[in-house]
């Protein structure tokens, strides 16, 4: 059985914390799978929500590691990151896919939808099948709903730049597993 992560995992760089996180598994209330994609926001980042600091919008980044902060992009979509660095940083890792594996007719019937590839290929759609919303905003990592399992076995991992973003597009700092076939969209080719 993978052992449970706790919130002193996200205490480091959120550079290291982001590529540790492809092949673990996050659970909420049961329903979830392997995290296969993230990308990783740091408060000297432009394209951060932290970058301008603090707001009653992104107050939990600026809190201690290890915990929940849950955003609406675009008016539309819930989206989930996780706290990282010492308190007052204001890092976090976005989570953009998951592998689906815990909770499939309930992540099906969240989405209106059977194709298990599409069920949690990308943010919004991520928290859609986990019932993720403003609610969940400020929650423990380590507490239910939530649970983060330790991998399994070695991964892959391999970089890319971000996606979606109009400032510091350049950055490599989304994280995915190498050949999987659940990721929000392809890595461009090393090289």
């Amino acid at each position: 059985m993978p052992r449970p992560i706790g919130r002193s995992f996200f205490g480091r760089s959120v550079h290291e914390v982001a590529p540790d996180l492809i092949g673990t598994t996050l659970l909420v209330a049961g329903v979830g799978g392997r995290i296969v994609e993230v990308e990783a926001y740091h408060h000297t980042d432009p394209a951060a929500h932290s970058f301008h600091g603090q707001t009653a919008r992104n107050a939990v980044m600026f809190g201690p590691p290890g915990y929940v902060y849950v955003y609406r992009s675009y008016g539309i979509h819930w989206c989930l990151n996780f706290v990282c660095e010492p308190k007052g940083s204001a890092a976090a890792v976005l989570i953009r896919a998951l592998e689906p594996q815990a909770g499939l007719a309930t992540m099906r019937r969240r989405r209106g939808m059977s194709d298990q590839r599409l069920l949690c290929a990308g943010p919004g759609r991520t928290c859609e099948a986990l019932g993720v919303t403003a609610l969940h905003n400020g929650l423990p990592l380590d507490k239910p709903p939530f649970a983060i399992l330790a991998r399994a076995e070695a991964v892959e991992v391999i970089t890319g730049p971000r996606i979606g973003l109009t400032k510091a597009i350049d950055k490599p700092w989304r994280y995915g597993l190498k050949g999987s076939r659940f990721l929000s969209k392809p890595f461009p080719p090393a090289g």
